[in-house]
């Protein structure tokens, strides 16, 4: 399966398993916020991840962890724009914009990326789907929840949410071969539930599109292992991503792609049989 995507960049989902590495573009994102706020040093960092072996880089200029505050659309764009521009200068690997603006979407498709990564998939900006559509882009459409409820059954929930946002996206003439589907690992969800719906990930199946899934270094990893140090977290995220892949998992998102990597290399071998 190979979207075809602005910039004539493209993907291929398969063996081995792809990974889309993390460039956060903000001053307060959970685990390294702060870290690449200068553009130089995120777009080093970009180069960086593609070297380990990331096929996406995933660029964010809005922490979307529980908690933050909200940025508007012109200091999210002024983050990072710069980065998206000289990222498609120095690489040939796609390139995501993490947002839910349409405004900021569109900029970053300008400046040079192809896939659109939004955490509220199409249902928070309601000119997400046409600026997606216009641009030819591919869109990761994640499931979000604007509060937590333990009752639920988050599965069924994953499900009805993510078959709206398809909708929603087909409707405004985005190509179906263009959508990737997320769970949405730690938005929304009590630890309980994100743990069910990494168990129970095969059943996005039914929605018929790839699944992304981004576990890296969440702060259900450290309830689990008592680590609070987010970037202690490797060795937990790894065996969560590994997890998802043997459950259907398409694409895995990673702060640590060089480790994420070498395991899925690894895994595949095992599942192939050979070297």
């Amino acid at each position: 399966m190979t979207p075809s995507l602005p910039h004539g960049k493209s993907l291929t989902l398969g063996a081995p398993i792809p990974v889309m590495g993390i460039v956060n573009v903000t001053p307060d994102s959970f685990s390294d916020g702060g870290a690449f706020l200068d553009p130089d040093v995120a777009v080093a960092h970009g180069e960086r991840l593609v070297g380990e072996g990331a096929a996406i880089l995933d660029v964010g200029g809005e922490s979307t962890r529980p908690g933050a505050a909200s940025v508007g659309a012109e200091e999210e764009m002024a983050r990072v724009m710069p980065v998206v521009a000289g990222l498609s200068r120095r690489v040939a690997t796609p390139i995501s914009i993490d947002t839910y603006k349409a405004r900021v979407a569109a900029a970053a498709i300008e400046a040079g990326a192809s896939i659109v990564n939004d955490v509220w998939g199409f249902q928070r900006d309601a000119d997400m789907a046409r600026v997606v559509a216009a641009n030819g882009a591919g869109a990761v459409l994640m499931h979000n929840r604007a509060s937590v409820d333990p009752a639920l059954d988050i599965v069924a929930d994953m499900l009805a949410f993510l078959g709206r946002s398809i909708e929603i996206a087909l409707a405004a003439g985005v190509s179906e071969a263009r959508l990737w589907v997320d769970p949405g690992f730690g938005f929304g969800k009590t630890a309980a539930q994100n743990l069910e719906a990494l168990r129970r990930l095969s059943a996005l199946k039914a929605l018929g599109r790839p699944v992304l899934l981004g576990v890296s270094r969440k702060s259900t990893i450290g309830l689990v292992t008592g680590q609070t140090v987010a970037a202690e977290r490797v060795p937990g995220s790894i065996a969560a991503a590994l997890y998802g892949v043997a459950n259907g998992a398409a694409i895995v998102r990673a702060h640590d792609v060089a480790q994420h990597v070498q395991a899925l290399k690894v895994w595949r071998a095992i599942e192939e049989g050979h070297a």
